[in-house]
């Protein structure tokens, strides 16, 4: 057993932009050229290290450059010089040092149980209470404007044998939605299609679109409209048997909880990015599971840093058992920045079992990439 009463030394930042390989357009904006991630290294007295990755969007969840100065400017006073084993002091005062900027803290979770993790020599998983699954199933996200491009994504998820897909509508017209939902429905078969507007339909429009969407018989639909219309939410989900799903709705336990008592939803998107951290996940998907709700493994735009974590978190909560959204690492980037490549096997995301998240960034990627960055000499 290592010794985790060791203090912490070095925190190092990288702003990254990450290529992309084509444009990714939600109900509430599009990525296109390059995605943006914040990656966080943290040493130990004994040269340990461990790794957390923050993935903002600024239609979202903030921006690149707000979530490098919470990291650089507020959190890290918290963290050098504390002990390794003070996780839950650390995040506890994190949560009132700087408002929001949930992204900046999930990655400093990530990066404290990465390095806990590999002074051990056990997996994060273990380190949230233990592993319920060995693999989980991955959904990628149909999001492109021009669809041809998207059929070519289908038949290579086709032949890697991913069997699940999420069409992201609400971000041209309602005609486009239903073309590619009949396309899916007549040559697409073997998948099963779950519908995310991203907040993209406006309350006038909503109920007619989520009525017309719902025939298709869809796996649920997700947040239609803007995150503050609990009301229209409640009444789109009483609209149709097609379980109803909120994300932008729902970004840590305080919203779980209102969002149960006001019935808005069947189920919640899980997501490190907007829940704060990798624990405060967990709470949010066993206080749905409470009042009767499924939960799945969201993603923001992500490197396999980030997507590593979120594994980590969904392989010890049971209460998350709709499958996941890390596909970005390897159907999205031009190139991921982990050593070696995130894992995806059959259709489904494989469980790590080395040490901390079992996968390291390359530093010399980071550097490559980088914007900015405040890192030791």
């Amino acid at each position: 057993m290592g010794d985790l009463s060791q203090k912490i030394t070095g925190f190092d930042l990288w702003h990254l932009e990450l290529p992309v390989t084509s444009r990714r357009d939600h109900g509430i904006g599009s990525v296109e050229g390059v995605c943006e991630v914040v990656i966080l290294r943290l040493t130990s007295e004994d040269g340990s290290y461990g790794f957390g990755e923050a993935s903002p969007w600024s239609v979202f969840t903030g921006t690149p450059e707000a979530t490098f100065a919470a990291l650089n400017r507020y959190l890290r006073p918290l963290v050098v010089g504390a002990r390794v084993s003070d996780r839950a002091a650390i995040m506890t005062r994190a949560a009132y040092a700087v408002a929001h900027c949930t992204e900046a803290k999930a990655a400093l979770e990530t990066a404290l149980l990465d390095l806990a993790g590999r002074i051990c020599a056990a997996p994060v998983w273990a380190l949230l209470g233990g592993k319920c699954r060995d693999a989980i199933p991955l959904s990628c996200s149909i999001a492109n404007p021009d669809f041809a491009q998207d059929i070519d994504l289908l038949a290579r998820l086709q032949d890697d044998g991913v069997g699940i897909v999420k069409l992201k509508t609400g971000f041209k017209d309602h005609a486009f939605d239903i073309m590619r939902l009949e396309y899916l429905a007549q040559n697409c078969p073997q998948f099963s299609v779950r519908v995310d507007y991203n907040q993209g339909l406006t309350i006038e429009d909503a109920p007619n679109q989520v009525r017309d969407v719902a025939q298709f018989g869809p796996d649920f639909i997700e947040q239609p409209v803007r995150s503050h219309h609990y009301g229209m939410m409640a009444k789109l989900r009483r609209l149709t048997d097609v379980p109803l799903l909120a994300d932008e709705s729902v970004f840590g336990p305080e919203d779980m909880e209102r969002a149960a008592r006001e019935g808005i939803c069947d189920g919640v998107s899980v997501k490190i990015m907007k829940s704060g951290g990798l624990t405060r996940g967990q709470t949010v998907a066993r206080m749905a599971a409470a009042h009767g709700l499924s939960a799945y493994g969201g993603d923001m735009f992500e490197a396999g840093l980030a997507h590593l974590a979120g594994t980590h978190m969904i392989a010890a909560t049971p209460e998350i058992s709709l499958g996941c959204e890390f596909y970005q690492a390897s159907y999205f980037l031009a190139e991921d920045i982990l050593e070696e490549p995130f894992e995806i096997k059959n259709g489904q995301v494989i469980v790590p079992n080395g040490p901390g998240l079992g996968g390291t960034p390359d530093v010399a990627k980071l550097n490559h990439y980088a914007v900015s960055k405040a890192v030791a000499a």
